[in-house]
């Protein structure tokens, strides 16, 4: 697939984050391009894995789970705290690798083109004014290997080779734009004014290595990460988008559910916005929106299929019970 292409699929469920996209895509794009070289005299293709950077509930996990079922590989989530609160880490990376082979059928060669992601990276980091490592900075040493690439021995006698797994971790990094704003001084580019603006606006917005360093990331594991995208905070714009565009939004889905009992669900767009204003208080990005329609549609979805008659439901706000209408009357 054709960065793209990937793009556009990656546009049916995942709203805004278009940067991110750009360079989740362009990465993949190129990571498939290396593990499909196969000529003797071929370049050495270096494998890069993917940092993503931004507010909790802002679509890093379901960016990472549509591209994966894009391209039909298998993928599995992992929790960089839980690695740090075991006593073996060394078991627990086993038992993930062990779950991509599962996902993939037992298919050795489909599991070892596949995709981990490994959420709250930030939580790894090494605390300066503390002793070191006894778990952030050990799990980011335990995971080097694996995410640069060698074999690993499952508990059942198998050997998965993890060079051609794309890695991608996640976090919130909160505190991190603090340490850019204090060590970003690039101020002066020989080019006219209005482009000299751009580059340094692009070259001020990256995360440099030595920004991931002082937050508390080792600098053997920031360099297994050379590929960094930001995920910008949802906007209420967003947040609505998100309920309403998806292929599978969660309008859609309650809309296709009461279908199937022959009524029709309207729900009035001020509704959206009143549920993206709560979620935004919140402070849980797109992860609270679910909760909240939820809430909302439960006394529907518990009244519709008590009562035939109703072929009709109306949401017109948040804090007004339903309307329900029934068959019109024949003519």
């Amino acid at each position: 697939m054709k960065p793209s292409e990937i793009v556009r699929h990656l546009n049916q469920h995942v709203i805004g984050q278009e940067e991110a996209k750009k360079i989740l895509s362009v990465a993949v794009y190129s990571h498939f391009k290396k593990t499909a070289q196969s000529k003797p005299d071929a370049v050495e293709m270096v494998k890069s894995n993917i940092l993503l950077i931004g507010p909790t509930g802002t679509g890093k996990t379901l960016l990472c789970e549509t591209l994966a079922r894009i391209l039909d590989v298998p993928f599995v989530t992992a929790d960089a705290t839980t690695l740090a609160q075991t006593e073996y880490v060394g078991e627990e990376i086993e038992a993930i690798l062990h779950r991509l082979l599962d996902r993939a059928e037992g298919d050795m060669q489909k599991a070892q083109r596949g995709i981990v992601f490994i959420d709250e990276v930030d939580k790894l980091k090494a605390a300066s004014a503390q002793a070191r490592g006894p778990s952030g900075e050990r799990v980011q040493n335990a995971l080097l290997k694996i995410m640069e690439g060698s074999p690993v021995r499952l508990k059942d006698g198998q050997y998965i080779d993890t060079t051609q797994v794309l890695f991608i971790c996640g976090g919130a990094f909160v505190g991190l734009d603090n340490i850019m704003g204090k060590n970003h001084s690039f101020g002066f580019i020989s080019t006219s004014e209005a482009e000299s603006q751009k580059i340094l606006d692009r070259i001020n917005s990256r995360v440099k290595p030595t920004d991931l360093y002082e937050f508390g990331i080792i600098p053997e594991f920031a360099g297994r990460l050379p590929i960094v995208a930001r995920l910008q905070d949802l906007t209420r714009d967003m947040l609505v988008r998100i309920m309403v565009e998806p292929k599978n939004s969660i309008y859609r889905q309650f809309r296709e559910i009461l279908a199937s009992e022959g009524v029709e669900l309207v729900i009035e767009p001020p509704v959206f916005e009143q549920i993206a204003e709560l979620a935004i208080e919140y402070k849980a990005g797109a992860r609270s929106l679910r909760g909240i329609f939820e809430e909302m549609i439960t006394p529907v979805v518990f009244v519709v299929p008590d009562n035939p008659a109703i072929k009709k439901v109306v949401i017109a706000s948040l804090f007004e019970d339903a309307k329900y209408f029934g068959a019109p009357a024949a003519a």
